[in-house]
């Protein structure tokens, strides 16, 4: 499968046309970004981790029965995806306050919640993401039936259950992640984009030292040892 016309450039992929025009080619980028991409920088390598981390999770979830956009992992930094209508919704699951939630509600960082929070953000970088609620999805026509959004809460919950008993058995605590769901030819709602340090947080559970892009946010330095980290942890077997 070749690549042929880049199709879409995001902050963190590019995503080119194939022969098959229900599969696209995704190109993981070395670049970084923060804050609505007011702080970008690069690290050399940071795009295979990625690659490599994100198919590993999706490989995961998979076996566990979230539906994902993944059909195969070409090399260090392409994977052959199906192509979908990505859902303009960035669902937002949350185990422990911090970040942007600590700053809205006052919430302690590092405060563990009684329950998993799933909030949604509506996927516009002109409007900086915003936080939005069932009736706002529906006056923006980002779905057709509220229906839809409890699907998203269920498949947001379902995936953290996997991922935090995963990486809680590799002595990682999974804080919070975003992910994205796109509708495929058949209509079915796929786990699309990536899972990895970019769009998650992990702490160590024993140091509490932060291993995901927080690092460049927050000018800890050693990005691409942290990814490479979580990347180790992954494939160990337990």
């Amino acid at each position: 499968m070749q690549k042929n016309e880049l199709l879409y450039e995001g902050k963190a992929k590019k995503l080119f046309t194939t022969e098959d025009p229900q599969l696209l080619i995704a190109e993981f980028k070395d670049d970084l970004t923060a804050f609505n991409a007011e702080k970008k920088g690069s690290e050399s390598g940071k795009g295979a981790l990625n690659c490599q981390i994100s198919t590993n999770l999706f490989a995961l979830l998979s076996e566990n029965g979230v539906a994902t956009h993944l059909v195969e992992t070409i090399d260090d930094n392409h994977q052959l995806v199906k192509k979908v209508d990505i859902i303009p919704i960035e669902v937002v699951v949350r185990n422990v306050a911090t970040g942007s939630l600590s700053k809205r509600l006052g919430i302690k960082d590092g405060t563990v919640l009684p329950f998993t929070l799933v909030e949604f953000y509506y996927k516009d970088d002109d409007l900086n993401d915003p936080l939005i609620n069932d009736e706002h999805c529906l006056i923006l026509d980002l779905v057709d039936d509220v229906k839809k959004l409890d699907i998203l809460r269920e498949k947001g919950r379902l995936i953290n259950d996997v991922l935090k008993g995963f990486f809680a058995a590799r002595r990682l605590n999974l804080v919070d992640f975003k992910v994205e769901f796109g509708v495929d030819q058949n209509g079915e709602i796929l786990l699309s984009d990536e899972i990895s340090p970019d769009s998650c947080r992990f702490w160590d559970m024993d140091t509490n030292e932060k291993l995901d892009k927080d690092r460049f946010r927050q000018n800890l330095g050693n990005v691409k040892v942290a990814y490479e980290e979580v990347l180790k942890r992954i494939k160990e077997d337990k």
